[in-house]
C-alpha cells in the first residue's frame, strides 16, 4: 500500500473525515432506534418480537467483524468500505418502509419484515465499524495514529448524545415532514443524506489502499464455520433469559451448536493457507493480552449504559427521558479521555500509561457507582457516570493502537478487525450474565408480591426493563421504600461484578509490552515473508 506515502495532508484529512461519516452513521443507529422502538412496535403490532429488533442487527454486525477484516487485507480497502456503506443504507431504506405494504410473501408481517431489514444493516454496519480504525492504520504510522483514531471515540461520544434525542424528535414530531411518512420511519431514512455525503468523500478522496503481497483464495468453508458459530452464540446471550433460561434446552441447544461450529473453524483455521483470521496473531503477546483487556472492558463499558438507566428509574426516581439524559456525562467522558490519550500518545509515545491509568479512574468511578445510596442526587450519579466515561476514553483508540503497532502491516485488517470483535462480544456476554444477576438479586431482595414475573423481564439489550411501574408502590406512582432498596442493593451487586472485570482487564494491561511506535507503514526492516503474523517482540 503505497498510496499514502504520496498522499498529501488535506487528502489524508478529507479520506478521514468520509470514514468518520460512514462510522458516524453506525454508531447514531444503535442509539437513535432505541429511542424510537415503542411507536415502531405499537405501529407493527409486534411487542411480542420486539428484542429482536435489536438481537437481529447485534448478531449480523458481531458474526462479520472478522470477515471484513479479512477482506481488506485482501482487497482494495475502499471497495469494502464503499460495499460496506451500500449494504448500510440499503438496510436502512428497507427498514423505512417496512410494513408499508403489509404482509409479504417469505418476509412476513412488518414486523418480521424489520427483523429481516436490520440485520441487512447490521451487514453493512459491521464493516463501519471495522473498516475505520483499518483505514486510519493505513493513513497515517502509528507514531501520529493516536490522535486521530481519538476522533473515533470523540464519533461514538457525538452519536450516543444526538441518538436518543434526534429519535425521540423525529418520531414524536417527524409525522408529515415528509408527506404520507411517519416520523419513526424517518429515524431509517435520516441515513441517507449522511450516507450519501459519506459515499462521495469516500469515492472522490480516498485512495484504492490496496494490500501487499500475494492474494490467496478467500476461504469461504472458514468464513461459513466462524459465522455458523457466532450467530448461534449471540442468539443464546441475547434471548429473553426468563422465558429462555441458561439450562433450557433452546439455550443449551444454540451454544452447542456455537461451540462445535467454532470447534470446527478453530480445526480449519490451523489447516487453511488462507484463513479469516490467523490464529498465530494469539502468538504475539500484545495482541494477546490487548484482546483479553478489550473483552473485559467492553463489558464494563456496556453494563454503565444499560444498568446505569435503571438506577436513575427505579432508586432516583426520575422519568425515562431523565434517565437517557444521564448518560450523557458518559460520553462526554468518553470523547475527553479518548481525545486527551489519543494527543498524548502521539506527542509523548508510552501507550501503557495511560492504559493503565485509565482503568485506575474507571475503578473509582465504578466503586462511587457501587456505594451510591438510596437518596443520592441526580447530579452526583452523573458526575460518578463522568468519571467512568474518562477512564474508559482510552480504550477506544489505545488497545487497538497497540495491536496495530505490534502486526505486521499485511495484517493489519485481521488484527484490528479481531479487537473490534472482541470488544462487542465481550459487552453482549456480559450484559446477558450481569443481567441473569439482576434478575436474581431481585427475587431474592424482593417479596413474591413485588417480584418480576417472567412476563415483566425484557431483554436488558434493548435497555431498563423494570420499571417502578411494574413493581410495588407507595400508591403515589413513586417506587416504595422497599422497591427502591432492592433495586439500590441489586445495582450495587452488579457494580461490584464491574469492577472484577475491569480489575482483570487491567491486571491483563500489564502484560502488554511497551514497544515503540513505529514511525512508518512500512514493515519492519528484516520482517519475515512467510505467513508469520506477529513482529519480533
Amino acid at each position: 500500500m503505497s498510496e499514502p506515502a504520496t498522499l498529501t495532508h488535506r487528502s489524508k484529512l478529507l479520506t478521514l473525515t468520509g470514514v468518520l461519516l460512514a462510522l458516524f452513521l453506525g454508531s447514531l443507529d444503535q442509539t437513535i432506534v432505541s429511542t424510537a422502538l415503542p411507536r415502531i412496535v405499537a405501529d407493527l403490532h409486534g411487542f411480542d418480537r420486539f428484542t429482536w429488533v435489536a438481537t437481529a442487527y447485534l448478531v449480523a454486525s458481531t458474526a462479520l467483524v472478522p470477515v471484513y477484516g479479512k477482506l481488506a487485507d485482501m482487497y482494495s480497502r475502499r471497495a469494502i468500505e464503499i460495499i460496506a456503506v451500500l449494504t448500510f443504507l440499503f438496510g436502512s431504506a428497507l427498514c423505512g418502509l417496512a410494513g408499508e405494504f403489509g404482509t409479504l410473501p417469505l418476509l412476513g408481517d412488518g414486523m418480521t419484515q424489520l427483523i429481516i431489514f436490520r440485520a441487512i444493516q447490521g451487514l453493512g454496519g459491521a464493516g463501519l465499524f471495522a473498516m475505520a480504525f483499518i483505514i486510519i492504520a493505513d493513513l497515517f504510522p502509528p507514531a501520529e495514529r493516536g490522535r486521530y483514531q481519538g476522533f473515533v471515540g470523540a464519533t461514538f461520544g457525538v452519536s450516543s448524545v444526538l441518538g436518543p434525542f434526534l429519535g425521540g424528535l423525529l418520531t414524536d414530531h417527524g409525522t408529515g415532514l415528509v408527506p404520507g411518512v411517519e416520523g419513526w420511519r424517518l429515524v431509517f431514512y435520516v441515513n441517507l443524506p449522511l450516507g450519501a455525503l459519506a459515499l462521495w468523500f469516500i469515492t472522490s478522496r480516498m485512495p484504492a489502499l490496496r494490500p501487499r503481497g500475494e492474494r490467496l483464495p478467500l476461504d469461504y468453508l472458514s468464513a461459513l464455520l466462524l459465522m455458523a458459530g457466532l450467530v448461534p452464540l449471540v442468539i443464546g446471550l441475547q434471548v429473553n433469559k426468563a422465558v429462555y433460561p441458561w439450562t433450557s434446552p433452546t439455550t443449551l441447544g444454540l451454544f452447542g451448536a456455537a461451540l462445535t461450529a467454532l470447534v470446527l473453524f478453530v480445526v480449519r483455521s490451523l489447516h487453511s493457507p488462507n484463513p479469516i483470521l490467523d490464529l498465530g496473531l494469539f502468538k504475539n503477546k500484545v495482541f494477546r493480552s490487548a484482546n483479553i483487556a478489550l473483552f473485559l472492558l467492553g463489558g464494563a463499558f456496556l453494563s454503565i449504559i444499560i444498568f446505569e438507566p435503571l438506577f436513575m428509574i427505579n432508586v432516583v426516581g426520575v422519568t425515562a427521558t431523565k434517565a437517557g439524559v444521564s448518560l450523557i456525562p458518559l460520553s462526554l467522558g468518553v470523547v475527553s479521555g479518548s481525545m486527551l490519550a489519543g494527543q498524548m500518545v502521539s506527542r509523548f509515545g508510552h501507550y501503557k500509561r495511560w492504559m493503565l491509568a485509565g482503568g485506575l479512574v474507571v475503578l473509582t468511578g465504578l466503586s462511587l457507582l457501587a456505594t451510591m445510596p438510596i437518596d443520592i442526587s441526580y447530579g452526583r450519579v452523573m458526575l460518578y457516570v463522568l468519571v467512568c466515561g474518562v477512564g474508559l476514553g482510552p480504550s477506544m483508540p489505545l488497545y487497538t493502537l497497540a495491536i496495530q503497532n505490534a502486526i505486521e502491516p499485511r495484517f493489519i485488517g485481521q488484527a484490528t478487525s479481531a479487537s473490534q470483535f472482541f470488544r462487542q462480544i465481550g459487552g453482549a456476554i456480559t450484559a446477558a450474565v450481569l443481567g441473569t444477576v439482576l434478575t436474581m438479586s431481585l427475587a431474592h431482595l424482593l417479596p413474591a408480591t413485588a417480584a418480576p414475573t417472567p412476563a415483566q423481564q425484557l431483554s436488558v439489550s434493548e435497555g431498563p426493563a423494570l420499571t417502578v411501574n411494574d413493581m410495588a408502590s407507595d400508591g403515589s406512582g413513586a417506587a416504595s421504600p422497599l422497591v427502591r432498596e432492592a433495586f439500590a442493593r441489586a445495582i450495587s451487586r452488579i457494580y461490584l461484578c464491574t469492577i472484577c472485570l475491569v480489575l482483570a482487564g487491567w491486571l491483563a494491561s500489564w502484560f502488554i509490552p511497551e514497544l515503540p511506535l513505529r514511525k512508518s507503514n512500512a514493515p519492519a526492516a528484516g520482517s519475515p515473508t512467510t505467513k508469520v503474523p506477529a513482529m519480533a517482540e
